[in-house]
C-alpha cells in the first residue's frame, strides 16, 4: 500500500481508504471488526465515515473497533457532516448549531478526542458558506479537527470556499470528496482540475459506482440476489440510475481488460482511477471479507497504457459546451505549437 500526501498538508494517507457506510448495513460489529483489522494489516491507514451513516452505527462501529484497537494516532479518522441526524428542523444542514451540535456526537461515537479530517458533507445552499467556514475553523482552533473538507460541491461553491478560506485566514479546505469511477466521470471537467491548480487531495467516493464495475452484472442477466441491485436497496445504484448502452459498453471493456492482464474487473476500476492526475485516494466499501481482499488486490501493480486507453475510451462521454469548444480550440492551439 502507497502513502500520498492529502493535497498541500504534511498528512500521508494509503491510497485506499475503507468507507465505513457498510458498518451496520451489510456488515455487523464482528465483521466490522474484522475488516478493519485486515484492512490495517495490509498497510490502509485511512477511514471515512459520516454522522448520517446507518443513523449513526457505522460512526459507533468504528469507534468500539478504534478503542480496542489502541493506535489511534496511526491511524486518519475522516468524518462527515450535513445529513439529517434527527427529527429537529436544526438537525441538518451545514449552520453553526447543527456542526457544533453533531461533533460532539461523532467525537462520543467514534471514541477519540479529535477528528483528523472532518468534511461537509454536501453543499448547503441555506445557510451562508462563512457561517459554516467560520464554525470549522473555530473547531481546528479547539483541537477538534486537524483538517477539514468538502464533498459533493459544485466547482464554484468549492472556489468561494477557498477564496473566503484565504480573505479570512480560516484553516485552508484540505481535500475533496467527490463521485468518481469509469462510469461518473463528470468530475473531470472542473473539480479535477481546481483540485490540481489549488493542491487539494481527492478521495473518490464510489469508485465501483454502486457495484456495476465490480463484475456481478452481465449485459442480458439478471443481477445477483446478493448485490445492491438485487436487493434493491439503494436508489442510486438501481438500473434506471445506472443502465444504458454506454453502463455495458464499458462493463466490456472492463471485463475484456481484466481478462488480459489477470485481474478481477474490480480491481482493474480501482488501478485506473487510482492512476488519474490529482486522485489522491479511492474508498473502498466492502461489506464482505471477499469483497475487501479482491479489492485490496488493486494496489501494488498499474495497468498498461494500451489498457488505461481501452477503458478511457469505453468511458468516454461527449463534453457539453463550452467544455466541447475549448477543448476543440485547446487542440487547435496544441496542434498549431507543434
Amino acid at each position: 500500500m502507497q502513502y500520498r500526501f492529502l493535497g498541500k498538508t504534511g498528512m500521508k494517507v494509503s491510497e485506499l481508504c475503507f468507507g465505513t457506510q457498510t458498518f451496520g448495513w451489510g456488515a455487523d460489529e464482528a465483521t466490522a471488526h474484522l475488516l478493519a483489522d485486515t484492512f490495517v494489516e495490509a498497510g490502509g491507514n485511512c477511514f471515512d465515515s459520516s454522522d448520517s451513516y446507518n443513523g449513526g452505527q457505522a460512526e459507533a462501529m468504528l469507534g468500539n473497533w478504534l478503542r480496542s484497537h489502541g493506535k489511534r494516532s496511526q491511524l486518519v479518522i475522516a468524518t462527515k457532516i450535513f445529513f439529517l441526524a434527527g427529527d429537529g428542523p436544526n438537525d441538518t444542514g451545514l449552520s453553526r448549531k447543527h456542526i457544533l451540535d453533531q461533533v460532539e456526537v461523532s467525537l462520543r461515537r467514534l471514541h477519540t478526542d479529535y477528528i483528523d479530517l472532518y468534511q461537509a458533507h454536501c453543499w448547503d445552499a441555506a445557510t451562508p458558506l462563512e457561517e459554516t467556514l467560520s464554525t470549522l475553523d473555530d473547531l481546528v482552533r479547539a483541537g477538534k479537527v486537524r483538517y477539514v473538507g468538502a464533498s459533493n460541491f459544485t466547482p464554484s461553491g468549492l472556489m468561494r470556499a477557498l477564496m473566503l478560506g484565504q480573505m479570512h485566514g480560516w484553516p485552508r479546505l484540505a481535500c475533496l470528496q467527490p463521485e468518481y469511477s469509469l462510469l461518473v466521470r463528470s468530475a473531470e471537467w472542473e473539480l479535477l482540475p481546481l483540485c490540481h491548480d489549488e493542491g487539494l487531495g481527492v478521495i473518490c467516493w464510489s469508485p465501483l459506482a454502486g457495484g456495476w464495475l465490480s463484475g456481478k452484472y452481465r449485459r442480458g442477466q439478471p443481477p445477483p440476489g446478493d448485490s445492491r441491485v438485487g436487493r434493491a436497496d439503494r436508489w442510486d445504484d438501481q438500473p434506471g440510475q445506472r443502465e444504458s448502452e454506454r453502463t455495458w459498453q464499458i462493463v466490456d471493456a472492463l471485463v475484456e481488460v481484466a481478462a488480459g492482464c489477470g485481474k478481477t474487473p474490480a480491481q482493474v476500476a480501482l488501478n485506473w482511477l487510482l492512476q488519474q492526475p490529482s486522485v489522491t485516494a479511492a474508498i473502498l466499501g466492502a461489506r464482505t471479507m471477499e469483497q475487501l481482499k479482491d479489492n485490496l488486490g488493486s494496489v501494488g501493480w498499474a495497468l498498461a497504457a494500451e489498457e488505461l486507453a481501452r477503458l478511457d475510451a469505453a468511458s468516454a462521454i461527449p463534453l457539453p459546451s463550452p467544455y466541447s469548444f475549448i477543448a476543440r480550440y485547446t487542440r487547435r492551439r496544441d496542434v498549431d505549437r507543434a
